[in-house]
């Protein structure tokens, strides 16, 4: 058995969500912020067989795309306000972050 950590942009959190509940798959949400962007994310916690490990990595990946993004970055803190002009930048956001991590002993009351 295996443990899957998903974290993924609230952007494509419902469609990942649809699209393991479609296939049968059960999954925990929790909402997390990325430290980079600090934006919303939600993090799927997913118990799989190690046989539907593939299959539910392959959801991961059809639902969970990456994009550009333009955003303008925060003040840093050592850059006096007078003289700090903040110019936009583009970043990838979106894909997802995938952790799959094996279980020892899987327990349900």
């Amino acid at each position: 058995m295996k443990l899957i950590f998903a974290i993924v942009q609230d952007q494509d959190s419902n469609r990942l969500s649809d699209a393991l509940t479609d296939a049968n798959f059960r999954a925990t949400k929790l909402a997390s912020t990325g430290g980079f962007l600090k934006a919303g994310n939600t993090t799927f916690i997913i118990g799989v067989e190690d046989k539907q490990v593939d299959q539910a990595l392959d959801i991961i990946r059809n639902n969970c795309k990456a994009r550009e993004q333009i955003m303008s970055p925060a003040a840093s803190l050592g850059v006096t306000v007078d003289t700090y002009v903040p110019y936009p930048i583009e970043v990838q956001v979106g894909g997802a972050t995938v952790f799959v991590m094996p279980v020892d002993q899987f327990q349900q009351f």
